[in-house]
């Protein structure tokens, strides 16, 4: 009986050395949102206009905290903390909108949006992976965020970034696989797990 047990474990290992990267995880992470591309989600964030664009023209792109998930609010303080962060930044400095928004004050509050399609696929060798002495992860997809300033029902202030095309290897080499500490052990899954 412990031939065939050892006979069945070669065969096992053998069958996933050569299985390639079918075997491996793929990880997919998006938030829900209307717009599936970021050349979408840019093609309407072009269309809000400061001093024109409504809460409830926004409403009607589809841009609802309420209806639209992953739309958070910011409060007054949190906009004084994303454009503010220290007392160097002089109020003369900034945008029209935002010292309109710091006049207003509690009247004052934003839209930030952050959206992300990303999926992650491992390669390389089963084993090598499984017993984490090589790690080979391709990362694709994209990110958009954006942040809309509304004094009362009307945007006064927009500003937007992202990263139109992700397109990343992450590579780890681990001579000790699973020997080695148990810090980097908990670090290298959460950043895997995170893909």
């Amino acid at each position: 009986m412990p031939r065939f047990a050892i006979l069945s474990f070669a065969v096992v290992l053998v069958v996933l050395s050569n299985s390639g990267c079918a075997m491996l995880p793929v990880a997919k992470s998006h938030q829900e949102s209307p717009w599936h591309s970021f050349d979408q989600a840019k093609t309407l964030f072009d269309q809000i206009v400061p001093y024109q664009t409504t809460r409830a023209e926004l409403q009607a792109l589809q841009i609802d905290p309420i209806r639209t998930p992953n739309i958070q609010i910011l409060s007054y303080p949190d906009i004084v903390q994303l454009f503010f962060p220290n007392s160097s930044i002089k109020l003369a400095d900034l945008d029209q909108g935002l010292r309109d928004c710091v006049a207003a004050s509690e009247n004052c509050q934003a839209l930030q949006i952050n959206l992300q399609r990303i999926v992650a696929e491992r390669h390389g060798n089963v084993l090598l992976d499984l017993f984490r002495f090589k790690r080979q992860v391709h990362q694709t997809g994209w990110h958009f965020n954006a942040v809309l300033i509304m004094v009362e029902d009307l945007v006064v202030y927009k500003i937007w970034g992202g990263t139109p095309k992700v397109d990343e290897h992450l590579y780890r080499k681990n001579p000790l696989g699973p020997l080695q500490e148990p810090a980097d052990l908990i670090r290298d899954t959460a950043i895997v797990n995170t893909l």
